[in-house]
């Protein structure tokens, strides 16, 4: 890909225009896979960020008023351009993210499904009259945008997750602020603001700010404009950013982490199962929130299970991922590198078992198959951003629900077993937001609402669950006849 792609789209948009920040560093946009430049971004400041809000503070009063089948057209002008240029797109992920080219088309194929989502969204909100005790009296409710939202995106897919927060909030008649995570400034943030500037979205509704925390600390949550705060990223940063929405009175939505399992029964077809484990582990490697970081199977089964999946992944091609047949490419920077090198490390130290061991050449990690990691491993209850699989049998359905149950998060999952009615059930039991039969545990749709219990996050996104997000209610009252009043 030309690197004036990223080099055009390297600077802050605010209000309408795009400018330099007015930091006194830059943020280097890297390709994880090769560590070629990019770009470089001078950073926005504060006042970036103070402008930044205001500018949509201003814009969003006319949008708000804006017929919704006028702001629908502008939706439906962004997913003609998507669908223009998806092949460009798709190159920057690959160099941006390194996300192969399956992800890629997977991020895409999403994105323009919640774009399509969002051109219906703008009609979606209806107002209520409701009756009232006092004679005479009408009680109006109104469904209005909360006015301005803060959106935060991370890394792994900035395309698709910050359009999921971004083209609501816009469609339901709100401005919106977006800061990209640093690593993806331009997937995840100036690409998005050039897509809706080309379907003619009104200059300073959506602004991007590209910038640091260690710039800018908290002043991108704690301004007084947005009223909504949402946030993708770790539970870690999720607890700050929930804290600090609290204390300033503004609502947060926040989808965190996970640690999901995938569950494999004594009846489960286990070719189909191996099929779909190794997807939900390994897609763009491993950096899903939803990804299966554990992977239960009955112990009647385990040995067949064990090692039809350890043949698989054996088969998966670590490389560059601009290169078709590349299914695990480079992790995001040398950083998270270390953490998942360290995790494999820190398993075969307590005693674990490497059923499949990857190597490292700079961010490139490939696949990593462990048993045997201790019950009591703390290993086992956190996330794992990476290509490393724990495999985990277990005697009976009590000791799956139990073990899947056995850490702080409760995002995603799934289950695998001949009687659909026995998954339900089994599903049933677990303490997650989300959990499928008969399948793997990546999985987003537009009008499902999407969201986590425990550590992974507060509120839902996706469907009519964005109304509660990015909308609040207003009670007008009419009174037709005469009150009265006691003095």
């Amino acid at each position: 890909m030309s690197s004036s792609y990223f080099t055009d789209l390297a600077q802050q948009y605010i209000d309408g225009e795009w400018r330099s920040g007015s930091g006194s560093w830059d943020i280097i946009d890297f390709n994880p896979y090769d560590d070629a430049k990019l770009a470089s971004i001078t950073i926005a400041t504060t006042d970036e960020v103070d402008a930044a809000y205001r500018a949509a503070e201003r814009a969003q009063r006319e949008w708000a008023a804006t017929n919704p089948y006028a702001r629908r057209a502008v939706f439906e002008k962004a997913l003609r351009i998507v669908e223009e240029r998806e092949g460009e797109i798709a190159e920057a992920i690959i160099a941006e993210l390194g996300g192969t080219r399956t992800k890629a088309g997977f991020e895409l194929h999403l994105a323009k499904e919640f774009l399509r989502e969002a051109v219906h969204l703008a009609l979606r909100p209806e107002g209520r009259i409701l009756p009232s005790p006092t004679e005479g009296k009408e009680n109006r409710v109104y469904r209005v945008p909360v006015g301005v939202v803060g959106v935060i995106s991370p890394f792994n897919f900035p395309f698709l997750l910050s359009l999921k927060s971004v083209a609501p909030a816009l469609a339901l008649g709100n401005g919106v602020v977006l800061k990209p995570h640093q690593n993806t400034p331009v997937v995840g943030g100036t690409l998005i603001a050039k897509i809706f500037e080309d379907a003619g979205l009104p200059g300073g509704l959506l602004n991007v700010v590209v910038t640091d925390i260690a710039e800018i600390g908290d002043a991108f949550l704690e301004h007084p404009v947005p009223k909504v705060i949402s946030f993708t990223g770790s539970d870690a940063v999720g607890r700050h950013v929930a804290t600090v929405c609290a204390a300033h009175f503004k609502r947060s939505v926040l989808e965190l982490g996970g640690n999901s399992a995938l569950v494999v029964l004594d009846d489960a077809d286990l070719d189909y199962a191996v099929d779909a484990a190794v997807f939900s582990r390994y897609v763009h490697q491993g950096q899903v929130c939803m990804a299966a970081n554990r992977v239960l199977v009955d112990a009647s089964v385990a040995e067949e299970f064990t090692a039809k999946f350890v043949a698989k992944v054996k088969t998966l091609k670590a490389g560059d991922p601009s290169d078709p047949e590349t299914v695990i490419g480079p992790l995001i920077n040398s950083r998270q590198a270390d953490t998942v090198a360290g995790v494999v490390e820190q398993a075969l130290a307590q005693g674990a078992t490497a059923l499949v061991r990857g190597g490292r050449t700079a961010n490139l990690v490939e696949p990593s198959v462990l048993t045997g990691v201790p019950a009591d491993s703390a290993l086992l209850r956190q996330e794992v951003f990476g290509p490393v699989a724990f495999v985990i049998p277990f005697d009976g359905e009590e000791e799956a629900v139990r073990l899947v149950n056995d850490t702080p998060y409760g995002l995603s999952g799934a289950v695998h077993t001949g009687d659909v009615e026995r998954g339900v059930a089994f599903a049933k039991r677990i303490d997650a937001g989300m959990f499928h039969v008969n399948d793997g545990t990546v999985h987003d749709e537009p009008i499902v609402p999407f969201g986590g219990e425990k550590h992974s996050g507060l509120g839902r996104l996706n469907g009519d669950t964005m109304l509660d997000a990015f909308t609040t209610h207003k009670w007008i009252s009419v009174q037709h006849g005469r009150s009265g009043f006691p003095f």
